[in-house]
């Protein structure tokens, strides 16, 4: 994960995620919307699952339980809000 910008209320972030990786059931206060660059992915919001593939996008409402599936090796890029100050540098 690289934080890519940020402000008050919002970080965009990108990840590299590894081809056979999962991100198990998890769910979060923020509002995630996400941009498949390249690779594809197996991603469940809420109950349903779909493949996402290069150039697909999607949304995420807060406190949704959500999972990902990496099929192929992956980029995406993802927007968090309000902002995770996790995911912010020196933290």
């Amino acid at each position: 994960m690289r934080p890519l910008a940020f402000e008050e209320k919002t970080i965009l972030c990108e990840f590299k995620l590894d081809k056979g990786s999962d991100l198990p059931a998890h769910q979060h206060p923020y509002e995630q919307t996400g941009y498949l660059i390249s690779g594809k992915m197996d991603l469940r919001i809420g109950k349903e699952w779909f493949v996402a593939e290069s150039g697909d996008s999607w949304s995420i409402p807060e406190n949704m339980e959500h999972e990902v599936k990496i099929l192929e090796a992956s980029i995406v890029l993802e927007l968090f809000t309000p902002i995770r100050t996790d995911y912010l540098p020196n933290q």
